[in-house]
């Protein structure tokens, strides 16, 4: 089975976008990392690949989403506690990132959420086990 993600999602300029995700705190692995191309760490096995729009391209046979019109995916990370959700949001908004909804606090889970440069969406969730329903 696999035990590592990648998650490659096109941008328009590579070092603006990684600029940003520096910025919001992630590192990039050098070894992966070109003109061409951008690998975010997220954990030991999430990655996030920056990919150039003409490189994203060359690894499919359709058109590239605009992001900034329509959602093909929404990308959630959790976070350790509803205050670091709150600082994380405000810091990519900050850096140029767009809110594009309310957070919501569903009591056992805080989740607010941004849109990058690229309007790639994603996600933030503290969920508090001990207060997750029972069923």
């Amino acid at each position: 089975m696999p035990n590592k993600v990648f998650i490659n999602l096109p941008v328009k300029d590579l070092v603006r976008s990684v600029g940003f995700f520096q910025n919001l705190g992630f590192s990039f692995n050098p070894q992966f990392t070109d003109d061409k191309a951008g690998c975010m760490i997220v954990s030991e096995s999430i990655f996030v690949m920056l990919l150039t729009e003409s490189y994203f391209k060359s690894f499919i046979d359709t058109e590239i989403c605009d992001a900034h019109y329509q959602t093909e995916v929404l990308i959630a990370l959790d976070a350790a506690s509803a205050d670091e959700v709150k600082r994380f949001i405000s810091k990519a908004e900050s850096l140029g990132g767009t809110i594009y909804t309310q957070p919501k606090d569903h009591g056992f889970m805080y989740q607010h959420s941004f849109a990058d440069l690229d309007g790639h969406k994603w996600e933030l969730a503290y969920i508090d086990m001990n207060q997750f329903p029972q069923s």
